[in-house]
């Protein structure tokens, strides 16, 4: 009678089990051939101009392609860019606070959430010379270097100067759905940020994996009153080459998604970031 019982928790174990893997595949594939843009209201105008930005960041997403939306031919796929929306979706980004006035109404800004069918968005991509992007996205440890005049320091998991930076990144990663962790200060104990940007790129893989990650995203970002903004300077190793690439004069949160997308660009297997 015991072994049956305990056959009958295995069998219940293991329907869940399925149970649970099924639906996550399933919306993983959703999740991914959605994406979510901004308008101004619910009106057939600017509907139409969420389809052309839905559809170019849905081609990103799905490819890592970061070039795509720069080819000429997206001029006349943006042209009938409802046409390859399987459904939408809004929400009021002010819900729970009152219309004042008509004008209100027509002002109020939603997020405009479009789905599309795989096979829409990978017959789009075979045109454009393309191909999706499927699988397990890398975890990326990210090793970064701060500077600000005299305000320098290593980005970290429990620094809580960083927690700006920290939730800016994490916010860069969501419309290519990538996958960030922060190093723990006691895994770079002994490095500064002079030595973390003279560090080698498969030394940090190494220091990566011991963070939980498949490898690593290396940069600095030095503030320049010059440029009025943000240097940042971002690293990524892949099938033995490294690979760099540079954005001046922007804000950290553009800084950490240019690092997202040149990520994304390499990884898919896109070759060099602009």
């Amino acid at each position: 009678m015991l072994g049956f019982s305990r056959f009958v928790l295995a069998m219940i174990g293991l329907t869940a089990a399925l149970s649970i893997v099924r639906p996550a595949d399933a919306a993983g594939t959703a999740e991914l051939y959605q994406t979510q843009t901004i308008v101004t209201g619910q009106g057939e105008v600017n509907r139409q101009i969420g389809f052309r930005d839905c559809l170019d960041r849905v081609l990103v997403r799905v490819s890592g392609d970061q070039r795509l939306p720069q080819k000429p031919e997206m001029l006349a796929l943006r042209d009938k860019a409802g046409d390859f929306v399987d459904s939408f979706r809004y929400r009021d980004r002010l819900e729970g606070i009152p219309v004042h006035d008509e004008q209100g109404t027509h002002d109020r800004p939603h997020d405009l959430t479009c789905l599309y069918k795989p096979e829409v968005i990978d017959k789009l991509l075979t045109q454009l010379g393309s191909k999706p992007w499927l699988g397990e996205r890398s975890r990326l440890a990210v090793f970064l270097a701060t500077e600000q005049g005299a305000k320098r320091f290593v980005l970290t998991a429990d620094d809580p100067r960083a927690q700006a930076m920290r939730e800016s990144f994490v916010n860069a990663t969501g419309p290519l759905l990538m996958h960030i962790v922060f190093p723990p200060a006691v895994l770079l104990s002994s490095t500064d940020e002079k030595a973390l940007r003279a560090a080698d790129i498969t030394m940090l893989d190494q220091l990566a994996k011991k963070a939980g990650a498949d490898r690593a995203l290396a940069g600095s970002i030095v503030w320049s009153d010059k440029e009025l903004g943000w240097i940042a300077d971002w690293r990524l190793a892949m099938e033995g080459k490294t690979y760099a690439w540079q954005v001046r004069g922007v804000s950290f949160d553009e800084a950490f998604r240019v690092a997202t997308r040149g990520a994304a660009q390499v990884l898919s297997g896109n070759g060099q970031p602009d």
